[in-house]
């Protein structure tokens, strides 16, 4: 079966064309700089049909879809009917800025009549449990307002968690903590391949410190800039989704010139990297308590494959727990997966390069044998 699978960012729309059966990819590319002066395509159905124009339908069997949040509603892959449809108008209001824009991409390929499937970044942490996924507010926040963790980039932590575990011979109780760490950043804990904790909430904000997401902070600081600052509410989300993280430590969201500029003894961007390597570390140390210890570390996504650097700037204080690298091997790694222990280490340390599209081709795959 081949699948034409759809990746849809804020600006962006990756598409790749997937034998599902051999896995074998025969076309991909990226249609960029949506909605922007001089970008690829006035909005993200018409960067779909570009694709198509690319690719093709005649051998398609099904169109798979990365949409970022299904909440309550929508817990595996999921084949398009119009109640399927109307269900996931729902859930805009919890991911108002990536779900509307793959919606209507959905909405926009009905009528071409090839089958549409869905595959959910939160759909990986439906394992979670209530102590893991509630937080501590009043019940009927949960109830009412469906105020919960659900976790992201699910799709990229399940395929490198299972591809850790194959490479490693694992079983149904290995321990792993993946990293993803790119423009967005989380970690995730799983057993066995499922997922048992999450750094991301109810949104893509909470957790890791990243370009120019804040991560965790203290939620008075919310009222503090409301009430007392003078800041509308849409004020202060526009600011901690795309004015913090390394952005608003040190001005630049990209961890390359983040690192140059350490290099340079830039204080701003010394100080950034401390705070986005502290955050990782004591996520990592939380996660090794929950799981009762660690098979193995999976870095992955642009920071997490192609830094070195930051690998060795948080494995450094976790040798205690037995992650020691090889920084011969974490310099020069180029393997898939690469293991960059050191030979004494404990726990393995893996690089991994996660492949969202596949994953997507993996599940859509499974849904329509299922």
């Amino acid at each position: 079966m081949n699948v034409l699978v759809f990746n849809v960012g804020s600006t962006t729309l990756k598409y790749a064309f997937i034998d599902a059966e051999t896995e074998q990819v025969s076309e991909s590319g990226l249609v960029d700089r949506i909605g922007q002066p001089g970008g690829d395509a006035i909005n993200h159905v018409v960067a779909a049909k570009i694709a198509i124009d690319q690719v093709g339908l005649n051998n398609v069997g099904v169109i798979g879809h990365r949409i970022v949040q299904g909440g309550d509603l929508f817990l595996e892959p999921t084949l398009v009917t119009p109640d399927v449809l109307s269900r996931l108008r729902t859930l805009d209001t919890l991911a108002p800025l990536p779900n509307p824009a793959a919606r209507s991409v959905v909405e926009g390929l009905v009528d071409i009549g090839t089958p549409q499937a869905l595959v959910f970044d939160t759909s990986y942490f439906a394992t979670l449990s209530p102590a893991a996924y509630r937080y501590a507010v009043p019940e009927d926040w949960y109830q009412k307002h469906a105020v919960r963790r659900y976790g992201f980039h699910g799709t990229s932590h399940q395929y490198v968690t299972e591809k850790a575990i194959q490479f490693l011979g694992g079983d149904e109780t290995s321990r792993i903590i993946s990293l993803h760490l790119g423009g967005g950043a989380s970690a995730t804990a799983s057993v066995g391949g499922r997922a048992v904790d999450t750094s991301m909430g109810m949104t893509p904000l909470e957790g890791l410190v990243m370009a120019t997401r804040s991560g965790d902070l203290d939620p008075a600081i919310v009222l503090h800039m409301t009430e007392h600052a003078g800041l509308e509410p849409k004020d202060v989300r526009e600011a901690l989704n795309r004015q913090s993280g390394l952005f608003g430590l040190c001005g630049d969201p990209d961890m390359r010139t983040v690192l140059d500029r350490r290099h340079a003894g830039d204080p701003a961007a010394t100080l950034a990297i401390d705070i986005y390597v502290r955050r990782i570390i004591k996520t990592i140390g939380s996660y090794i308590a929950i799981l009762g210890g660690l098979d193995a570390l999976v870095f992955t996504a642009g920071v997490g494959q192609h830094s070195p650097e930051i690998r060795s700037l948080v494995c450094q204080s976790l040798q205690h727990f037995g992650i020691t690298l090889s920084e011969d091997k974490n310099e020069v790694c180029c393997d898939d997966p690469a293991d960059i222990s050191a030979p004494d280490a404990r726990v393995r340390t893996l690089v991994v390069d996660t492949n969202e599209e596949l994953a997507i081709a993996r599940l859509v795959r499974n849904r329509a044998k299922s």
